[in-house]
């Protein structure tokens, strides 16, 4: 299996695309009149856009690795797919906020049933009203799960970050570890060379010891004879 960043890298985007399609299929199902269906179907998009966006987060950490003479292409890839991962988020509130407006709408209806009386209890402006506070309530409801989801977002970026240094200091660790390797292995046979030249002197220092000793014993014997 290959795990170099650029193999990791298009994995995850294809992984990503996958679930892009399967979330579009989805987002132009719109189950007819079946709204449990409907509910059904925009609960699964909010999990599969959960699972794009940490393709998308684990496609910005493999992007590290990646060799700066093509990472310029692998950026434009990623920010491709931010911009179909915002795209399709937009597309899931739109859906949600009509899916809530409907909902709201129908139990308008069914709390007031049409009445002839023009200010009572039940008549068409109460029940636009009433219908109209609920929209209200509905939105302030998803403005809320926007703001959380960006909160999460956010924090989830920010261990990106953390993430992202923490490999860039081990990569600078595992650097100046292989240097201090090419050093010592350089220092070694600095040694050895060292160690091989003393042998050398030491064998000729012999040599040329023994060379006088014998001319020593060569003299002495010429003189004594």
């Amino acid at each position: 299996m290959d795990t170099s960043p650029t193999a990791l890298f298009e994995s995850y985007e294809q992984d990503f695309r996958q679930f892009i399609e399967t979330i579009q299929e989805k987002l132009e199902d719109n189950g007819g009149n079946d709204k449990e269906k409907r509910k059904s179907n925009l609960r699964r998009v909010q999990m599969e856009l959960e699972e794009a966006d940490e393709m998308v987060s684990q496609m910005e950490i493999e992007i590290q690795g990646i060799p700066q003479s093509v990472r310029a292409q692998y950026h434009s890839r990623l920010r491709s797919a931010k911009a179909d991962l915002s795209k399709h988020k937009k597309l899931l509130a739109d859906a949600q906020a009509q899916l809530a407006r409907s909902d709201l709408l129908s139990s308008s209806n069914n709390a007031y049933p049409s009445s002839d009386e023009p200010y009572g209890p039940s008549s068409d402006r109460t029940r636009l009203l009433a219908g109209t506070a609920l929209l209200e309530e509905g939105s302030k409801r998803l403005q809320q799960s926007q703001q959380i989801a960006l909160e999460t977002e956010n924090q989830g970026a920010d261990i990106l970050m953390n993430l992202r240094t923490q490999r860039e200091q081990i990569e600078n660790s595992r650097n100046t570890l292989q240097q201090a390797d090419l050093a010592i292995d350089r220092a070694s046979g600095t040694l050895k060379k060292m160690v091989r030249r003393m042998y050398q002197q030491r064998a000729i220092t012999i040599g040329i010891i023994s060379v006088l000793v014998l001319l020593i014993i060569v003299i002495a014997w010429e003189k004594l004879s």
